[in-house]
């Protein structure tokens, strides 16, 4: 038999069915001896009734041959059961013998089973005493790594804190990236069961690495491009905002901001910027929904600073645009037939004369007036997306603010006391009006700035909040007619505008701004002094690859665009607010847009 194995237990239970067996044919052999006893007896009184009859009857000899051939019968039964008693001894004695054998093979197999066992409770201590080893080690090391993670979170926050700190020094172009999830028009015109299967043209290809890098996979080379922020398919509106937020700070704080949205059509910048604006149930008087975009967060998030500041100190406007076919529409306006033209002042401020602009109160008042220009914004239905943007939107807050005091000081009320901003250009707080001059452009209750003491300049400053319109491929979105021409102008402004960033990245001495409206229109933030967010928004399906790669591309362009730091803007005498710089408004903008409906 094989060592090693313990049959201990079954020993044991065959010594237990042998002695049953044994006992069984004790009671049997006791049985037989009992019965045959009996039969000798009763051999016995047959013999002594046979004489008997023999003696009394002679003649019955009928009864005497049977009574022979009963004996002959029981003498057979006997020797029978004779060789049955002979067998069942026999097998006893094998039993027996069998039986005596078995205390000593229990034995050896014990000592054999002792033996396997101390060795196996031997390795056993040892694999212990490593295992206390490995987990002390284990918990050391735990310990370590933990410490390691928070130095690493603490540099890795410190170093944030500087790089921003550098690129606030720089002044450069920041761009953020969002990958959105991939979707069910992604398949085009296949089944979308086979949505994100390998080999399929909705096979994922962009792929989101950290929270700094984004990586393009394709058959042919793997591709990493490196932004200041790349948001996961999986991150929120909100933590997109949350990147955003600081920017807003700035706002008040006197700098030009403007956050625009680029990619190609059904990438997901409409939604970035403006989310569910298109939800009946939506009302930005309550509080935000969770798919609200950049635009009513920003609002909302600028009347909550504002809220904090001094009371009546801040006022807000917002107009609406839209560049279609290289044309400025103004959205707020209801003469769709007034030409607008782009003025560029000395300094490189640009603006737009002719644009309306509403007074608003609360973000309720700026998303009406958003969702009043959406309504009239032109939108198409093409291959690629259901609700093509065919325009590039602008929607600007400029923010009003009373200058601090410092800035508005004169001696003895001279005339000739002058006072520069940083840029070299001059104004006179002697003749600077106080906010009483507004009367015909703000409310009654406006005008009770002009009673906070040393409150003369005022400051304004400009968020533009862009929603481009989506690049595209003629061929993939199939348009004709109109729509070609349509999406002829938006590839030609998209172009331009990576030519412009082209140029500044270069130092070129020439920067090609007035090649279309929207390079003109957005020249004082691509170039000039203002803090410019481009937000990237990608498509991750294997069909927009070329898209994607030109959309990383314009990002990475953007970043090597090196301005000189951003400059706060300073009350001035173009800035200055009196009877002749401010454009009259009709009785319907006074308190407000006109048309802004009831809550629901």
């Amino acid at each position: 038999m094989p060592l090693g194995i313990d049959r201990t237990h079954f020993y044991a239970e065959k010594v237990k069915r042998q002695e049953k067996e044994i006992h069984a044919k004790d009671e049997r052999v006791a049985q037989l001896e009992t019965e045959n006893a009996m039969l000798y007896l009763k051999l016995a009184q047959l013999h002594g009734t046979v004489q008997s009859v023999r003696q009394e009857n002679s003649s019955l000899n009928g009864q005497v041959e049977s009574e022979q051939q009963f004996r002959s019968d029981v003498s057979g039964t006997a020797i029978k059961l004779h060789r049955e008693l002979e067998t069942i001894r026999n097998d006893l004695r094998s039993l027996q013998s069998i039986a005596i054998d078995i205390p000593e093979e229990f034995q050896k197999y014990t000592t054999q089973a002792n033996k396997v066992v101390q060795r196996h409770r031997q390795v056993f201590q040892s694999q212990n005493s490593s295992m206390t080893s490995l987990q002390s080690q284990v918990t050391n090391m735990e310990l370590a790594l933990q410490e390691i993670t928070e130095r690493h979170a603490k540099e890795k926050k410190r170093r944030q804190e500087l790089h921003n700190i550098l690129m606030e020094l720089r002044g450069n172009i920041r761009v953020h990236c969002r990958i959105r999830p991939l979707m069910e028009f992604d398949c085009g015109n296949e089944d979308s069961g086979s949505l994100g299967k390998p080999g399929t043209r909705s096979e994922v290809v962009v792929h989101f690495v950290d929270d700094e890098n984004v990586c393009c996979r394709t058959a042919k080379h793997n591709k990493v491009f490196e932004y200041e922020r790349v948001f996961s398919p999986t991150e929120s509106q909100n933590d997109i905002f949350e990147e955003v937020q600081p920017m807003l700070t700035s706002l008040l704080d006197g700098y030009n901001i403007c956050i625009m949205a680029y990619g190609q059509t059904g990438s997901g910048k409409t939604h970035t910027m403006l989310g569910s604006h298109k939800n009946e149930d939506y009302n930005p008087s309550r509080d935000p929904h969770r798919d609200e975009g950049v635009i009513p967060r920003a609002a909302r998030e600028l009347f909550r600073l504002i809220s904090e500041k001094q009371s009546a100190t801040h006022k807000i406007e917002v107009s609406v645009l839209e560049i279609y076919n290289n044309e400025i529409r103004d959205l707020l306006s209801n003469d769709p037939s007034i030409k607008h033209d782009i003025n560029t002042s000395t300094d490189g401020t640009v603006s737009v004369p002719t644009l309306s602009s509403k007074q608003v109160d609360t973000v309720y008042d700026v998303m009406c007036l958003v969702q009043h220009g959406l309504r009239t914004r032109r939108e198409s239905a093409t291959m690629v997306h259901e609700h093509s943007s065919r325009s590039h939107l602008v929607v600007t807050l400029t923010v009003i603010s009373q200058a601090p005091s410092f800035f508005s000081k004169t001696s003895s009320g001279s005339s000739q006391d002058l006072q520069r901003d940083i840029r070299g250009r001059s104004y006179s707080t002697s003749s600077a009006p106080n906010l009483g001059n507004l009367s015909n452009t703000w409310s009654g209750a406006d005008q009770s700035a002009a009673s906070v003491p040393g409150m003369g300049a005022v400051i304004r400053t400009k968020l533009q909040l862009v929603d481009l319109a989506g690049s595209e491929c003629v061929g993939m979105s199939g348009v004709k007619g109109a729509a070609l021409r349509e999406a002829s102008n938006i590839n030609k402004s998209l172009s331009a505008l990576a030519d412009v960033l082209g140029a500044l990245a270069e130092h070129r001495s020439h920067v090609p701004y007035r090649n279309t409206r929207l390079t003109h229109l957005l020249q004082d933030s691509i170039g000039g002094d203002a803090k410019l967010l481009v937000l990237l928004c990608v498509s991750p399906a294997q069909r927009y690859i070329t898209e994607s790669l030109q959309c990383l591309g314009f990002g990475t362009r953007a970043r090597q665009v090196q301005r000189g730091p951003t400059k706060r803007r300073l009350p001035s005498s173009a800035e200055k607010v009196d009877s002749s710089s401010v454009r009259p408004r009709s009785a319907s903008t006074a308190t407000g847009p006109s048309f802004i409906p009831k809550p629901t």
